[in-house]
């Protein structure tokens, strides 16, 4: 605040006068954001400073210059400066003496400025040029900023009424009004009470010293306790909705992440079952290379018996050139010939002993070809067992959706049973709450009437001491408002306590509602992870089954590939029920698939079906104050 002192002392420089010791005082000893100039003289000189100061300033929020006795000149200076000044927000003017020339500038400042909410005109003459004073309620009417217009004591007569209640009509920001101590009458009290059904913001008009019939008070008031309760509801349904939507981003969020988490373990379930395969399919080409190897040994065997058989032969041969060699060389070789008959002879036997092991070796080949086929026909029905339990699990996960479908309908139902309950519970604290508000009129009635009593006495006494006409009518005013306002706080504690218990009864029934509502989704959402972690683990398993069957039947293709040419046919027949029972666990897991996206299907619906049922929730809330207000209406 010191630069805005010197800033002050460098304008009166520039335009050649002296700054005043006052003013620098209050600016030496300025708080901060509050410019406090009450009962300090100002010239004009000054408030042409002040003026262009408060143009560029941006700290102060307050402003006082009530009885200042400015000149009309000195006050549209300020006032102009004011103009453009977007951060002062109180601006009180109490005791000017304003008239013509101040009205057309306050009202180039209600038209302009945009932040000033609360000024107080209070002991000014506004009233007294009715053409000025139109002005001034044309730029109040235009203004959207201004809370609470203080305009006692202004000399407003029935016309300058007339004005305010057009201006009424078009304002919508304005919320406290008083026009206290001025020369109204009857014409200007029912212009204002015909402006107050179309305003629906004013919530406090204060209309005392005005010479206005009762009747016409007791309507006003009745005027700003149904705007007064409409702002308490207008407050209480935002907070409402802040609270709902803060549950609802919190549910959503929560969703997201059990989503998410779902999604996560699917994806390493198909990363596993995708290196199962992969070692599954290594699996299968190492058995390929020992059936290969096997088949080369096979073939090395064959060889080896086709050289045998040559030799068998070349030996006959020979014996047959030793019985022609016989007839010459009988003698010489009759050795020889008992020797090549030994001979014969062994090789006779180990031919049959050979002979007898390989038609062991076909018979035993014979016999596990048997077995091969029994343990197909096994696999077979294997096959057909698990393609019942498939079936089965399908008709459980039916069972389920159809379960769950009708849990949602019991929990409609149930909503709606709630929703009747707590609308009967309403409707009969709304009798009770209306039987209360009749007593308590009543009450306040009999009070209004002894305080119009006292203030008729108060008035006889005013006229009969005109003589010492500023003290007493102090006393008197200070005396009347201090009843006005124990009056005001009386039916604002009443109505306060009315608000606050129907806003505890509706508050207390949705939030029990809620509070069911989100315990059974949340069974609900449990139920339905339970269901479908419980379906994926039996689906696993069956994976893992066939799996196991699928290695098995490998080594048993393996032991298969050991046999003769005989057992192709057997092994191309297995080899095809391998194709089928890959192809069969692909159509598994495009089942699979199938229901996952079918579960993902429900859980969309499920979500869908919770969030219908929150915006009934909230409708119902939003619903809810407005019904209570109906038996007013």
């Amino acid at each position: 605040m010191e630069e805005f002192r010197r800033a002050y002392c460098r304008l009166c420089k520039e335009s050649g006068t002296e700054p005043q010791e006052t003013v620098l005082q209050q600016l030496h000893q300025l708080p901060q954001g509050r410019l406090d100039l009450a009962t300090q003289s100002l010239t004009v000189d000054t408030c042409r400073a002040l003026g262009k100061l408060l143009q560029k300033e941006s700290l102060l929020t307050e402003l006082i210059l009530s009885d200042c006795m400015l000149s009309e000149e000195g006050a549209t200076l300020l006032l102009q400066g004011l103009c453009v000044n977007t951060a002062v927000r109180f601006l009180d003017l109490k005791g000017n003496n304003l008239r013509a020339a101040g009205a057309e500038a306050l009202a180039k400042l209600l038209r302009q400025n945009k932040s000033i909410q609360s000024l107080t005109l209070e002991w000014n003459n506004l009233g007294t040029w009715d053409e000025a004073f139109a002005t001034f309620c044309g730029a109040l009417a235009a203004n959207g900023a201004l809370r609470q217009l203080d305009l006692r004591n202004n000399q407003i007569n029935h016309k300058g009424a007339e004005e305010l209640a057009l201006a009424l009509k078009s304002n919508a920001s304005l919320q406290q009004l008083d026009l206290r101590w001025n020369h109204i009458g009857l014409l200007g009290g029912r212009a204002l009470v015909n402006c107050l059904p179309s305003n629906r913001t004013l919530w406090k008009l204060e209309l005392a010293g005005n010479n206005i019939p009762g009747d016409i008070l007791r309507a006003v008031e009745q005027a700003m306790d149904h705007n007064q309760d409409r702002q308490t509801v207008f407050r209480e349904s935002q907070a409402r909705a802040q609270v709902l939507s803060k549950e609802v981003r919190h549910l959503r969020e929560e969703k997201s992440k059990q989503f998410l988490d779902l999604m996560e373990t699917i994806d390493r379930q198909r990363e596993e079952m995708a290196r199962s395969s992969k070692a599954s399919a290594a699996r299968v080409g190492q058995l390929q290379e020992a059936l290969n190897e096997r088949h080369s040994i096979i073939n090395s065997l064959k060889a080896k018996l086709l050289m045998t058989e040559a030799a068998l032969a070349l030996s006959e041969q020979k014996a047959q050139d030793l019985g022609e060699l016989l007839a010459t060389t009988e003698q010489e070789q009759r050795s020889l010939v008992q020797r090549q008959a030994k001979e014969h002879r062994l090789e006779q036997q180990e031919a049959a002993e050979r002979e007898s092991k390989l038609l062991r070796d076909l018979s035993a080949a014979n016999e596990k070809n048997l077995l091969l086929r029994n343990q197909v026909d096994e696999l077979e029905r294997k096959v057909k067992s698990q393609q019942e339990q498939l079936f089965l699990t399908k008709t459980e996960l039916t069972n389920t959706t159809a379960e769950l479908k009708m849990r949602a309908i019991q929990a409609e139902e149930r909503l709606e049973l709630e929703k009747n309950r707590s609308r009967q519970s309403l409707e009969d604290a709304e009798h009770l709450r209306f039987k209360e508000v009749e007593h308590m009129t009543r009450h306040l009635e009999d009070s209004e009437r002894a305080m119009q009593e006292r203030v008729q006495r108060l008035e006889a006494a005013r006229l009969s001491l005109e003589e010492e006409l500023s003290r007493v009518k102090a006393a008197a005013l200070t005396e009347r408002s201090q009843a006005e306002e124990e009056l005001i706080k009386a039916k604002n504690q009443v109505r306060l306590e009315e608000v606050s218990a129907g806003s505890w009864r509706t508050a207390c029934s949705t939030r029990r509602g809620e509070s069911t509502e989100g315990l059974e989704l949340s069974n609900k959402d449990q139920e339905k992870v339970a269901e479908v972690t419980r379906v994926r683990l039996e689906l696993q398993e069956q994976n893992g089954r066939l799996q196991a069957e699928l290695t098995a039947q490998e080594a048993l293709k393996e032991k298969a590939a050991a046999l003769e040419r005989q057992l192709k046919v057997i092994a191309s027949d297995h080899r095809e029920a391998l194709l089928d029972r890959e192809s069969e666990n692909a159509s598994l897991r495009e089942k699979l698939r199938l229901k996952e996206a079918e579960i993902a299907r429900i859980r969309d619906e499920e979500a869908q079906r919770a969030s219908f049922l929150q915006n009934a929730v909230l409708a119902y809330v939003q619903g809810s104050p407005l019904r209570t207000l109906s038996p007013q209406k």
